[in-house]
């Protein structure tokens, strides 16, 4: 076989890995693990602004449905102060001001500090706004960056983190998660921990919020509630759920016309993000059922092509960490998934990565005999990203063999970007922290559900050139096979 052949031949071979037909891989890597413990109070990662209630655990999300507002949320500790956010766009120079509202709350034998939430609304899109929170010499400046107009073609790069804690496996994945350029953080749920120590004690979400500060001041972070996020406390008598979680961190629920902040979607240049609850009811007739079934109906893939779920528990698992705990979920919701063809569903909950193939189980039932999931291109692929870093350790433990859709899977702390790049591609990297080290491992083109797979619309691509299109593929197959370049 000639030089030409063999090269054309391995070309295929790549494709079709990229393109999600080649066996699945469970990687080889062992990693030498840092203890996962958590970071000291004292250390400098958690350190407490200078000034007297000084604003603190600054963070931001989108604060409506189109990405033309934000929600600032901070803490101050000694007293209310004031909910005003000082903004403009140019730095130090602060023309507009938005008034918020404060809460606080206690959990057992703790007393939260005052929480403050304030909504910046009527903001243009793609600009850069500077805005400053408390009084005197302990006010505090930051900045953030509105997304692109909703658009089809609009480029965004999202970066997916989920279960991250606060050891320093966490303060690695955060660090290296900011080098990335990602814009927006997708989180998958379990934040802080905190109720992993005696009484859920709120010190350690008052640390959370000021070690993420460092991102998450500067660009929305979305949240995905997770089970260590409950806080389901009756012995100590605290018998509601989520309380901390919903008092520190809001997200714009109304203006997708939810009922609960647990669930919620958002849409942001070109993707439309729908955040579910893992442990809220979700089985038919209940508000988030209801609520699911009218907002699959809103997306218009025309306007934002890329589809994406965010949950906390995974629907495909091969791990024997929550080995099945999302079966009910999926059983209600995966059809609904593969009819509007939903790009990517991110999860977290298992302490691992794992990515799946475009599968369903959709024609399961106790007669049919179809029990095992088989390829669907209409179905999204399945990614588990709950490697962030918490005390808990990696979920080490997968299946001995390896499922049919199970296409790679590393125990490893880690997180993923996605790189939308215009309607119908988009780059995604899962990214290993290798001691302390940020190591691309798990990288693969999505081709977009709705524009890609519709024969009409690929008709319509030969008469329209997309942005971009034939550059992109030309630079990410030479960066993919660089054997043939």
């Amino acid at each position: 076989m000639g030089l030409c052949s063999s090269l054309l031949l391995l070309y295929l071979v790549l494709v079709c890995f990229v393109n999600d037909v080649l066996s699945g891989r469970t990687s080889s890597f062992t990693r030498s693990e840092w203890p996962s413990t958590d970071i000291p109070l004292d250390n400098e990662a958690f350190v407490v602004p200078e000034g007297y209630n000084a604003p603190q655990q600054v963070h931001i999300t989108q604060g409506d449905y189109d990405g033309k507002a934000v929600l600032i949320s901070w803490v101050t500790e000694s007293e209310p102060g004031t909910s005003e956010v000082w903004y403009g766009t140019v730095g130090h120079e602060f023309e507009h001001k938005a008034e918020g509202k404060n809460t606080n709350y206690t959990f057992y034998n703790y007393k939260s500090g005052y929480i403050h939430h304030c909504l910046v609304d009527g903001l243009e899109y793609n600009t850069k706004y500077y805005y400053r929170i408390g009084t005197g010499a302990a006010a505090r400046e930051f900045w953030f960056q509105t997304p692109p107009e909703i658009d089809p073609d609009a480029p965004y790069i999202f970066g997916i983190i989920g279960d991250l804690g606060q050891t320093f496996n966490s303060l690695s994945t955060l660090k290296h998660y900011m080098q990335t350029g990602g814009q927006t953080v997708l989180f998958v749920g379990d934040l802080s921990y905190a109720d992993r120590y005696e009484y859920n004690d709120g010190v350690r979400w008052d640390s959370w919020g000021r070690l993420i500060e460092k991102s998450a001041a500067y660009q929305p972070w979305i949240w995905t509630a997770g089970n260590h996020d409950i806080d389901f406390r009756p012995d100590l008598g605290e018998v509601s759920t989520f309380k901390p979680y919903m008092h520190r961190f809001a997200t714009p629920y109304v203006a997708s016309k939810s009922s609960s902040p647990l669930w919620y979607a958002v849409r942001r240049a070109s993707a439309h993000i729908i955040v579910l609850s893992s442990y809220s009811p979700f089985v038919k007739y209940t508000p988030q059922w209801y609520w699911l079934r009218g907002e699959l109906k809103r997306v218009n893939r025309e306007k934002t092509p890329w589809l994406i779920v965010l949950m906390h528990v995974p629907l495909y698992n091969s791990n024997e960490a929550h080995y099945m705990e999302g079966e009910a979920m999926r059983a209600v919701f995966e059809s609904w998934f593969v009819h509007y063809k939903v790009d990517i569903v991110f999860a977290g909950h298992v302490h691992a990565y794992e990515r799946s193939y475009r599968v369903s189980n959709i024609n399961y039932n106790i007669t049919s005999g179809n029990r095992y999931p088989v390829p669907d291109k209409s179905a999204p692929v399945y990614i588990t990203v709950g490697d962030g870093g918490n005390q808990e350790g990696l979920a080490a433990r997968f299946s001995k063999l390896q499922p049919d859709y199970s296409a790679y899977r590393e125990a490893s702390y880690g997180h993923s970007t996605l790189e939308l790049k215009n309607r119908t591609h988009a780059l995604y990297h899962w990214n290993r922290n290798d001691d302390g080290k940020h190591v691309p491992t798990d990288h693969i083109i999505f081709h977009n559900q709705y524009w890609a797979s519709n024969r009409r619309r690929r008709s319509l691509k030969k008469h329209r050139k997309f942005p971009g299109h034939a550059s992109l593929i030309a630079k990410y197959e030479e960066e993919l096979f660089p054997v043939l370049a």
